[in-house]
């Protein structure tokens, strides 16, 4: 009687337990002719229980990928390559070319007095300084000065370029596009700018000067909704507000010190298919383990730590990345005593929240953290 009920409830969810005969099989290539298959088949690989990201959790090392990023400034021009960077391959996402889930992400360098040519693509993508200065992005006008640690936005479809003045130094940033997105949704398309080069025809860091102030914005300004007028998220205020938080709240218990990085014009994500936060965790910090229905990308912005994903541990320190696959449990630790420690994270959650997919899980046992198995 368990048995058939067992059958029973693996049938009504969607699930198969049918065993192949010589007659299935038979069957199974008929069908198969005709560019069709029976969906029993393929049931449980198509329609899982619960999410199973084909994504590891991985650790890319600064210090290890740095020189390699480098070497590349000898070996090809940004005119040769288009955009001279070192992606970050995830082994389970290799086909797809995406640090985690359908995330890309990667490490472009430039030398003083470069710039790529302007272009625009369907792809939303950012920026995280890493090292140097003198770099800047010119976005449909507005160009921007950056330094380390600051969060930049090119928005799909807007004209942007990136260099490094002439009397700057080389730079390093990274990264993040929702580009396998784009291509699993068979929408993205790519474009140069007919001049290769585009004007700047606003004052340099407008964005930042017109919307960059706590709680104000310009009187009767709405934005466009699709993105932030906010293109440039500066570090030195980014970590002020973390300071402040800090000073009245407790924080997450998953995240510690944990804020997001927001359109000011509607007090949502930053752009419509990419989200972005900044997180804390103070001295000695643990934080306790949940899961989430969404895939995420880290930087230390500051400090050292490790975090358990999994129960895998990555040990990180300041300029290293590293991945939290969906529906995968993490926490995180700060591993000094007297510094506090920061983590920038992009992710993919206003997608999952648009389409009504967002789920959160607390874990519930050992104080809400995991055993280390690796």
């Amino acid at each position: 009687m368990s048995s058939s009920r067992e059958n029973y409830r693996e049938a009504v969810a969607g699930r198969a337990n049918v065993a192949d005969t010589s007659e299935l099989i038979a069957y199974y290539d008929e069908i198969e002719r005709h560019h069709a298959g029976a969906l029993w088949t393929v049931a449980n690989k198509i329609e899982p229980w619960e999410p199973a990201s084909s994504s590891v959790p991985m650790l890319w090392q600064f210090d290890a990928l740095r020189p390699h990023v480098l070497r590349s400034l000898e070996l090809v021009t940004p005119e040769q390559a288009g955009r001279r960077v070192v992606y970050l391959a995830n082994p389970g996402r290799k086909d797809v070319t995406a640090a985690v889930g359908w995330l890309y992400s990667g490490l472009q360098v430039m030398a003083p007095g470069e710039c790529a040519s302007s272009h625009r693509h369907s792809a939303s993508a950012l920026r995280f300084i890493m090292e140097g200065s003198g770099a800047f992005t010119n976005v449909d006008g507005h160009k921007m000065t950056l330094s380390a640690n600051d969060f930049v936005l090119t928005p799909n479809g807007t004209w942007h370029e990136h260099g490094v003045e002439a009397d700057g130094t080389i730079c390093i940033w990274q990264d993040g596009l929702d580009i396998p997105l784009m291509n699993a949704l068979e929408a993205n398309f790519y474009e140069v700018h007919p001049d290769l080069k585009q004007p700047v025809v606003f004052p340099i860091d407008d964005s930042a000067a017109s919307w960059g102030s706590a709680a104000l914005k310009p009187a009767g300004e709405h934005g466009s909704g699709r993105y932030s007028p906010l293109l440039k998220y500066e570090w030195e205020r980014t970590y002020d507000a973390l300071q402040a938080f800090a000073r009245v709240s407790d924080g997450s218990p998953f995240d510690g010190i944990h804020m997001d990085y927001i359109n000011p014009a509607t007090g949502g994500a930053v752009m419509q298919t990419l989200g972005a936060s900044m997180q804390m965790l103070r001295p000695g910090e643990h934080t306790q383990a949940h899961r989430e229905v969404g895939s995420f990308v880290y930087q230390c912005a500051k400090g050292s730590g490790f975090s358990i994903i999994n129960g895998k541990r990555l040990d990180w320190k300041a300029r290293d990345i590293f991945c939290v696959p969906a529906w995968m449990w993490h926490e995180h630790a700060n591993a000094s005593a007297t510094e506090d420690a920061c983590l920038f994270c992009f992710h993919d959650l206003p997608v999952m929240k648009a389409l009504g997919l967002y789920r959160a899980e607390a874990l519930g046992e050992n104080g809400g953290q995991q055993p280390v198995l690796s």
